[in-house]
């Protein structure tokens, strides 16, 4: 079932209703071998970043899938069974919205932006009768998690499902029962209870009305390992870097103004070339920190505008005493005019005893002549010449000649021969 035709973008308004999104994030992964889909990085966020930072403007945001640490504030859901396919996992994420209008996102959209949700929601609230808007890819097919949906409409379409599914379940119930198997009651909890689990997503699409918005980039989605090596490529082309960074840095850093990154890259361009290069990053880092303390009392992005408009006019004032015409400045009154380099000129005649406010004679200007070039005449190469080589030739080996061993004759042991012992005669003093 389709509707009419989408809406002119241009005419729709794109300050939208109040919307909740619900992004399924619970899948098998199975073409990327059950990596984890939703953590792989595409310019250095994952996946799942990127698409919560698309819809950041919803009022609830619901991810089904198993919790994880995400940089925004989310609601967590799960189907019963886990993995129990896209209707069972929409069917649990719906149940935890209120609003009147839900989108509807997969965790694999490396390029959807906050722009294109808000132009989705937009062009249902100004399709009258449509219950559904989705994009479609460059092959022209839907893509039902890329799509804004009426919640009565996606409430019905469940719940008609259910429905069927549970009639399917009955049926084979009491054909088991009738044949003798018994009745097991299916895996699955609520949802598949429900006869939701393991259904494919377009059984709900086909009962919609829906209108179709082409936009294939918007639409790709990361199913392959050649899909993911394609959007980190596309990120890194010349036309899309700087904006993928910008927004990068401000997802990284929590920061929501919209800036005009042109001012900011020609203030950096006159700070760099009329100060110095290493001027271009300090400038707007202290027109950031000077905008961030204005925005304190609600300047927002116009407060980054007028701290740029400053510094660029103080860069533009600063080159502008370079230039070989330059003043410096208003002279005050009494005081000579500075030359282009702000100090006293130097040419002209003035008497050092001449009474003060006495002008200066000036001295004719003596036209600069530049010295004639003198041509460069190099001196002729002098081609190099290498000495011959010379053969090695070592000398001759000497044969080694040991002197004969002479045999150890010892000397012959001589006897010990003690001295007699000599008697001692007592002293006369020692005699009584």
């Amino acid at each position: 079932m389709t509707a009419p035709k989408a809406p002119d973008a241009d005419s729709a308004d794109l300050d939208p209703d109040p919307f909740d999104a619900v992004v399924l994030a619970g899948g098998r992964a199975a073409r990327l071998g059950g990596a984890d889909k939703p953590g792989m990085r595409v310019g250095g966020r994952a996946l799942l970043e990127r698409v919560l930072a698309a819809c950041a403007g919803a009022g609830t945001t619901v991810v089904v899938a198993a919790p994880r640490p995400t940089g925004r504030p989310v609601v967590w859901a799960r189907e019963e069974p886990a993995g129990g396919g896209p209707l069972a996992a929409l069917d649990a994420g719906l149940r935890r919205t209120g609003a009147d209008v839900v989108v509807v996102l997969s965790a694999d959209l490396p390029f959807l932006r906050e722009q294109t949700v808000r132009r989705l929601v937009a062009a249902l609230r100004a399709a009258d009768g449509a219950d559904g808007v989705v994009l479609t890819d460059p092959e022209g097919r839907d893509q039902p998690l890329v799509a804004a949906y009426r919640s009565a409409a996606l409430r019905r379409g469940l719940a008609a499902l259910a429905d069927d599914g549970a009639a399917a379940e009955e049926a084979g119930k009491a054909a088991d029962e009738g044949s003798g198997r018994g009745g097991a009651v299916p895996p699955g909890g609520a949802a598949g209870a429900r006869g939701l689990t393991g259904l494919p997503l377009r059984r709900l699409t086909t009962r919609l009305e829906l209108v179709r918005i082409a936009d294939p980039l918007a639409a790709f989605d990361c199913d392959t390992w050649d899909d993911i090596a394609a959007a980190r490529a596309r990120i890194r082309e010349h036309g899309h870097v700087l904006d993928e960074w910008i927004t990068a840095v401000k997802d990284e850093l929590g920061i929501e103004l919209d800036v005009d990154t042109g001012i900011l890259l020609d203030l950096a361009r006159d700070a760099a070339h009329g100060v110095a290069r290493p001027a271009a990053p300090l400038t707007t880092f202290l027109v950031g920190y000077a905008a961030a303390r204005a925005s304190a009392g609600g300047g927002g992005a116009q407060a980054v505008a007028e701290a740029a408009r400053k510094a660029a006019a103080l860069a533009a004032r600063w080159a502008e005493e370079d230039r070989p015409d330059a003043t410096g400045g208003t002279p005050a009154p009494g005081m000579p005019s500075p030359s282009p380099s702000g100090m006293a000129a130097s040419s002209g005649t003035h008497s050092p005893h001449a009474p003060p406010g006495t002008p200066s004679t000036p001295g004719p200007d003596v036209p600069f002549a530049p010295e004639p070039d003198v041509p460069f005449t190099p001196e002729p190469d002098v081609p190099f010449a290498p000495e011959p080589d010379v053969p090695f030739t070592p000398e001759p080996d000497v044969p080694f000649t040991p002197k004969p061993d002479v045999p150890f004759t010892p000397e012959p042991d001589v006897p010990f021969t003690p001295e007699p012992d000599v008697p001692t005669s007592p002293k006369p003093e020692d005699t009584p």
